[in-house]
């Protein structure tokens, strides 16, 4: 049995992103392995401080006054703020309990990180989920930028191990920060299959909601940020909707780029704003292609849960989505910032439901086969084990991953 001192800037029920759900999967798949989990997060309006949920002990660290709105753009400040008071709640719960190791989620947690591995004297295992300058394309226009890929690569060397979503990432890590491969560990990202079943009756509320029952309907959810591609999707609609009339796209998410989509949509997108549970698993149910046309994507978990749901899934040829959908078999791919390339993929798809049935059965045979969380919690804690053991690998996380898929 591990006892792991998680630290996450997001965990449910604040959401920001995919990082907190993949947060909560992990933990929960975890104790359900029989380990014991402290997350270590910020606080929620109208959560309690301190509280077992799902098994999970979960301690919701305070704002510190004076507060730094992350509103304001002063990210870097927030960031400080927030490490400071995740550190003394970490200390607090750790006169309590006693941990094996502690693991961080990405950049915004790393002083607190870096602090209680020295403080406790644990090993730290360090999830990088993405980098700031594969964000931008390898480049770092402003000081913040700079700053946060600074604290990327510090954390990537204090850490024991590193643990990477997908070879991708693996390999950018390693180029970017120098980090040697054999102390970079591929665990994939989980999904839980029953979580995006959608009933029929909300999947045909959600077909009604946003398209005429004969049209076809396509979406796509996710942060509205430059780096995932919409303004290509958006792009592709009036070549998608010269062969299928009526075609409606759906775009679910917020964030600073949906000014500029709006303003470039024509005819047939509808901008849902952003969309968690049910409604989300049902427009994904009532989608006849999910779109991810993504720039920059180490993984592509929403390609995954879209999948989950039973919907055939178009993705752009880049970083880890490259690498989880098989072209004609799981999903359909294309290149990336192409419309017509993405025109043409998705449109065929629409144009043979039966082909689009038989990706849609496979996509989804495929993420239960090798993307089950209790698989995935399993390789992590053989990550933990190599942490413990000064970095020495007595079997790689991806065997293990291979072992438990068998």
């Amino acid at each position: 049995m591990s006892r792991i001192l998680m630290l996450s800037w997001e965990y449910p029920p604040l959401l920001v992103g995919g990082l907190g759900r993949h947060v909560h999967a992990l933990a929960t798949s975890l104790v359900a392995a029989g380990h014991e989990v402290t997350v270590v997060t910020r606080h929620a309006p109208g959560a309690l401080r301190e509280e077992y949920a799902e098994g999970v002990h979960i301690v919701r660290a305070p704002d510190d006054p004076p507060e730094f709105p992350v509103e304001d753009g002063n990210l870097v400040g927030w960031t400080t703020a927030l490490n400071h008071t995740l550190t003394r709640a970490a200390l607090r719960a750790a006169r309590t309990g006693r941990y094996d190791v502690v693991h961080a989620h990405d950049w915004l947690v790393a002083h607190a990180a870096v602090t209680l591995r020295e403080h406790l004297d644990l090993p730290l295992v360090a999830t990088i989920h993405a980098t700031e300058s594969g964000r931008h394309q390898g480049y770092l226009p402003a000081a913040h930028n700079r700053t946060i890929d600074g604290v990327e690569r510090w954390l990537a060397h204090e850490a024991n191990r590193v643990i990477v979503c997908s070879q991708y990432m693996r390999r950018e890590v390693v180029r970017l920060f120098g980090v040697p491969a054999e102390r970079t560990d591929v665990v994939h990202n989980g999904v839980d299959v029953l979580r995006w079943y959608a009933r029929p009756r909300a999947v045909a509320a959600a077909r009604l909601r946003f398209a005429t029952p004969e049209a076809p309907l396509i979406s796509f959810a996710g942060r509205l940020v430059y780096e995932k591609g919409v303004q290509h999707l958006i792009a592709a609609v009036p070549l998608l909707r010269g062969r299928h009339p009526g075609l409606r796209v759906v775009v679910a998410g917020d964030g600073p780029y949906r000014p500029e989509l709006e303003a470039m949509a024509g005819p047939g997108v509808t901008f849902a704003g952003f969309l968690t549970g049910h409604n989300l698993t049902a427009l994904m149910g009532a989608s006849d292609c999910y779109v991810v046309p993504s720039i920059y994507e180490p993984f592509g978990m929403v390609a995954l849960e879209a999948a989950a749901a039973g919907t055939p899934v178009a993705v752009s040829r880049t970083g880890g989505l490259a690498e989880i959908i098989e072209h004609g078999v799981t999903g359909v791919r294309f290149a990336p910032q192409d419309p017509a390339s993405l025109a043409e993929s998705v449109g065929a798809v629409l144009a043979d439901r039966d082909y689009a049935r038989r990706l849609a059965r496979r996509g989804r045979r495929r993420v239960r086969e090798d993307f089950a969380w209790p698989a995935i919690a399993q390789a992590t804690v053989a990550v933990y084990a190599a942490a413990g053991a000064d970095g020495t690998v007595t079997r790689a996380a991806e065997d293990v991953l291979a072992l438990a898929r068998a």
